[in-house]
């Protein structure tokens, strides 16, 4: 071997240790990447444990309190995914909170029966029956 052919494969070696540090740093920036896009926003962690009118409920408070009710998003969110809130959240519960917080949230009701089959609003079949 001649000190040509020495250097050549020295440069090559270098060449790979080179690409391979490259690839491996890509690599790292889109493990990183994957990662932040996977992580959910806190809004959508809740609203997956919201149950019965939970979702409705949250729709009110962020009409009446928008800037307090993202602060509550978060917490709940974060206490969800570090397992200190299991199962769903009613909204009965979650209206509770917003109003041991202060938030006095209005949520429209309607009480229905049935009557044919059917479900009919309550303050109609107490009109018709004037």
């Amino acid at each position: 071997m001649d000190m040509s052919s020495i250097e050549a494969a020295s440069e090559d070696k270098d060449l790979e240790l080179i690409r391979a540090r490259k690839m491996m740093e890509l690599r790292r920036k889109m493990l990183k990447q994957s990662e932040g896009e996977k992580k959910p926003d806190p809004r959508s962690i809740l609203v997956s444990r919201l149950v019965d009118r939970g979702l409705d409920v949250l729709e009110a408070a962020e009409r009446t309190y928008p800037e307090e009710t993202k602060l509550v998003v978060r917490k709940l969110a974060d206490l969800i995914e570090r397992g200190y809130i299991k199962g769903y959240i009613r909204g009965g519960e979650l209206l509770t909170l917003f109003r041991a917080l202060g938030m006095l949230v209005h949520v429209e009701t309607t009480i229905s029966v049935v009557e044919d089959g059917r479900l009919v609003p309550l303050a109609d079949k107490l009109r018709r029956r004037d």
